[in-house]
């Protein structure tokens, strides 16, 4: 039993580098499907077109994706046309082009997985290349080759040049030299500035290590309790009006957070070295005004979507 605890523990601590690694395998698996089933070059003067749209169609598509699943896109831009000085408070315009890079960070993540891969593996890339009619790059490509380089180079990507086999081999191995190339350009360059941009978060952090360490652990288990918590109070007002509905009885009062509550409750929240709080709930819990009425009565406005972290 200890020893299951201690892989569970284990498991837990690392579930960020599990889940990239689970991502990456995704992706992986993904490309491979795209390769062998979905895509099929034209061998035409349509081959630079259509490379470049599986190259990077699917990396667009998991943009989308990773802001759309991150908790803070909806947090930032809920309610921004009805008050947008939520997104652009007086005195720090620039804290939503810190919140929103930090959420583009965080939704790039796959596709840059995806293009490291694409790009790694060539078939995009060398259909999409071979169909480029740009002078100066045939005349790099084609350097040394017979003339037929110059007009069938399209065609390289499918195998059916009439150029000699060794020379059309040779330019397929060129195009795919290319795109591995590429392919690790963009790993480490993007490793680089993951480096970078994290270094320059920890040299401008307000708190410790130790401190930040804590406030993610917190963060976790506020999120999970918050979760809990909806639950339970989601459960008791939705049996208690339909109670009070089927049995015609006056309803009990349940006590819940006033509108505005809510609104400063949906705030992001950075923390800071003058006062430890470690999220927007505990803020408003320290800094609320005491004797709050239990009584009041609230309306609120339900959005018909699920929130996802």
């Amino acid at each position: 039993m200890d020893g299951f605890q201690t892989l569970l523990k284990f498991f837990m601590n690392q579930k960020t580098a599990i889940g990239y690694s689970f991502m990456a395998l995704l992706t992986m698996g993904g490309e491979r499907v795209f390769s062998l089933v979905a895509f099929r070059c034209p061998c035409s003067n349509e081959n630079f077109r259509y490379g470049l749209v599986f190259l990077f169609s699917p990396a667009l598509v998991l943009l989308i994706i990773g802001y759309f699943v991150n908790s803070k896109t909806w947090k930032l831009f809920t309610g921004c046309w009805a008050n947008p000085r939520k997104i652009f408070p007086r005195g720090n315009t620039c804290h939503f082009f810190y919140i929103f890079g930090q959420i583009t960070l965080n939704a790039l993540v796959a596709p840059v997985m995806w293009l490291s891969v694409a790009l790694l593996n060539g078939t995009f890339y060398e259909c999409a290349m071979s169909g480029l009619k740009n002078p100066t790059y045939l005349n790099a490509v084609c350097h040394s080759k017979s003339e037929k380089c110059f007009e069938e180079l399209h065609k390289v990507a499918c195998d059916k040049s009439s150029m000699p086999f060794t020379e059309s081999d040779e330019l397929k191995r060129t195009l795919q030299a290319q795109s591995q190339i590429l392919g690790w350009c963009v790993i480490v360059t993007t490793a680089l500035l993951s480096l970078l941009t994290t270094c320059c978060a920890s040299c401008q952090s307000k708190v410790s290590h130790l401190q930040l360490m804590f406030l993610r652990v917190y963060t976790e288990k506020e999120k999970e309790k918050m979760e809990q918590i909806f639950q339970l109070y989601a459960t008791k007002l939705s049996e208690r009006n339909l109670k009070c509905f089927f049995e015609n009885k006056e309803p009990e009062a349940i006590p819940l957070p006033a509108f505005q509550a809510w609104e400063d409750a949906s705030q992001l929240y950075s923390v800071s070295s003058s006062k430890q709080y470690y999220s927007t709930i505990h803020k408003l819990v320290e800094e609320a005004p005491k004797g709050i009425n239990e009584e009041t009565e609230t309306m609120m406005d339900f959005v018909d979507r699920r929130e996802t972290s």
